[in-house]
């Protein structure tokens, strides 16, 4: 979806459109499960320290690769419309294995965390990358940045768009880790599946949207040659 296209424009479109997608790959409610049962061990002085550390790593690997991510694939010459379809994919694909097989995204990300044994060192490795914001989460957030106007004065109001999306969405990384425990409680291990599965079909729903701009991108131009008179 590109934000430029959206009805209310600007940086309001842009964080409508990437809040839902980060907040879904991110997952801060099923994360926070594993995040509790991998520091079981940690008290709880020790888990908000450490909750509040990834949230704002998180923050930082988000800036970056909402800001230079996509550049960087247009310095080696891929187009937008290439990088949009590409992207479309990555998100599509990324969301369909969260909405049908949720437990192989748990198992997976309990194996990523295993190794937080340093509290200084675990922060960011490997609580932040890849637990939190994987290549998964990169991966999105680079299609995310694919979706910019062309040019303009519209394409800053939009990567503030998305900043405020990355921001809201590691905020709520910091609270819902520093308050797992309790999350557990209420939720437990259904209700975050049940959450994640519907933060899964936004997601789909993002990088099909995605998907159906960067094949416009690119047909678009061969249908119009097509009809010229």
């Amino acid at each position: 979806m590109d934000a430029s296209h959206l009805p209310l424009g600007g940086a309001l479109g842009a964080f409508l459109l990437g809040f839902p997608a980060l907040f879904s790959i991110v997952n801060p409610i099923g994360g926070a499960l594993i995040f509790s049962q991998v520091l079981a061990d940690r008290t709880h002085e020790e888990r908000a320290l450490l909750a509040r550390r990834v949230g704002v790593y998180s923050l930082i690997v988000l800036l970056v690769s909402l800001g230079v991510g996509g550049y960087v694939l247009n310095f080696f010459g891929i187009t937008l419309g290439a990088l949009r379809v590409a992207g479309g994919l990555v998100v599509a694909s990324r969301a369909w294995v969260l909405l049908t097989a949720p437990e192989v995204h748990e198992a997976r990300k309990e194996e990523q965390a295993a190794p937080a044994s340093d509290l200084e060192d675990a922060a960011f490795f490997p609580l932040t990358m890849p637990f939190t914001t994987g290549p998964g989460t990169i991966s999105v957030a680079i299609a995310l940045a694919s979706t910019r106007p062309a040019s303009g004065l519209g394409t800053g109001a939009f990567f503030v768009g998305l900043a405020l999306a990355a921001a809201l969405v590691s905020l709520t990384v910091w609270i819902a880790y520093g308050a797992a425990d309790r999350l557990i409680a209420l939720m437990g291990r259904t209700g975050a599946r049940a959450v994640t599965r519907l933060a899964a079909f936004l997601l789909l729903c993002v990088g099909v949207q995605i998907l159906s701009n960067g094949v416009i991108d690119l047909l678009g131009p061969l249908f119009r040659e097509g009809v010229a008179p």
